[in-house]
């Protein structure tokens, strides 16, 4: 949908609270309810915003202004999509922009259910190439792509690009760029300032943060190649519950309380562990010294609330996940509880068997530091 006015006031927690609200009205709530409906009425030729309900929702209207909001602030045209989930956002705009014959270029260490991607856009007759995400390495791969797909910070290795750079070249030969915004959300990065064409997450994560939401969204500042997107979420039927739609919108108004008190427990989280001589590979792209922090530090704004780090084995890895009491042993990231897991336990992810991804939630840092040395100190052999 597009965008709305701009949002009074230029801070994220303003823009936040505020992003894609109506009009005030007389008696009317500040966030009108969810609009539960298949049809409107619609007398005469079927025009106006609203027909039929796999179309459009004013819920989703006031969600879809809302991340556009977030995602570019103070631009015309801004064009939000909201979906499902952050895989039926993603297939989206990959199915939509390609065709056999066509050219993509993925990242080889991104999001687990890629591997599944690239298999299905390969029976399609669409060339996958893969690249890492370190040391722009997709660069390599790039000449003659349609589509340039970008996860940065990659989930879970947090390997992080230069995503000015990687969109100069893509677009010096006419290829599109999508960058996956999931892990650093519109606080912590925002593509489309960046270049890229499009913003694409997965709601389900850091924006919504409660972990009881399943959502995606595409957002461009181009109204051309977002109709392709439109055309295939209403084909494929991709859509957003009401319901989901209004707590999302909801849970934006938190959005940046979360995100400073998760990024910031995530950096103490990363200092305590640098000092454990059981911790290897430990990454986080807000220490100064991690391999990301250089780009990452020109283009970020927040660095984001996961850290991962690699113990001995994977029994190891077990005891220490068992040992938490204030960390859930749980998937996905980006919720006000902490969770952790051993991520190899999916497949699908090139990782270590007791590579560990733990995701800082807005528990009290003190309280996280001292479950997780606690925990590590029991789980040694």
């Amino acid at each position: 949908m597009t965008s709305g006015d701009f949002v009074t006031g230029s801070g994220d927690g303003t823009r936040a609270v505020r992003a894609g609200l109506p009009e005030p009205v007389k008696h009317e709530p500040t966030l009108p309810g969810p609009v539960f409906a298949a049809h409107f009425h619609l007398p005469g030729d079927p025009t106006g915003p609203y027909t039929y309900g796999r179309d459009e929702n004013p819920t989703w209207t006031l969600l879809e202004r809302a991340i556009g909001e977030l995602e570019a602030p103070g631009q015309e045209g801004v064009t939000t999509l909201a979906f499902p989930s952050g895989m039926a956002a993603i297939s989206a705009v990959l199915f939509s922009q390609l065709r056999a014959g066509d050219v993509v270029v993925l990242p080889d260490d991104g999001y687990q259910v890629l591997p599944l991607v690239r298999e299905q856009l390969t029976a399609y007759g669409i060339e996958v190439r893969t690249a890492p995400t370190a040391g722009d390495a997709q660069l390599d791969v790039l000449d003659g792509a349609k589509l340039l797909w970008i996860e940065t910070p990659s989930n879970p290795g947090l390997d992080v690009c230069d995503v000015r750079r990687l969109v100069e070249a893509a677009h010096a030969q006419g290829t599109l760029v999508a960058v996956d915004n999931t892990l650093a959300t519109p606080l912590g990065q925002r593509p489309l300032e960046l270049g890229a064409d499009f913003s694409v997450a997965s709601g389900t994560k850091m924006l919504t943060g409660h972990g009881d939401i399943l959502l995606g969204y595409v957002t461009a500042l181009d109204a051309g190649p977002m109709a392709p997107v439109r055309r295939w979420r209403k084909i494929v039927g991709a859509i957003p519950g009401p319901m989901e739609a209004w707590l999302a919108h909801r849970s934006l108004a938190t959005l940046q309380l979360r995100a400073d008190r998760q990024n910031a427990n995530a950096l103490v989280i990363a200092e305590a562990l640098r000092g454990r001589p059981e911790v290897t590979g430990l990454r986080y792209p807000g220490l100064p010294d991690d391999p990301s922090h250089k780009i990452a530090s020109q283009q970020m704004r927040r660095f984001g609330c996961v850290v991962s780090f690699t113990l001995s084995t994977r029994a190891r890895a077990d005891r220490f996940l068992d040992a938490l009491r204030l960390v859930d042993d749980a998937t996905s990231f980006g919720g006000v509880r902490s969770t952790a897991e051993r991520r190899g336990r999916w497949g699908g992810d090139a990782v270590p068997e007791g590579f560990i991804r733990l995701s800082a939630g807005a528990e009290d840092p003190e309280d996280l530091v001292a479950d997780i040395l606690r925990a590590l100190d029991e789980s040694a052999e």
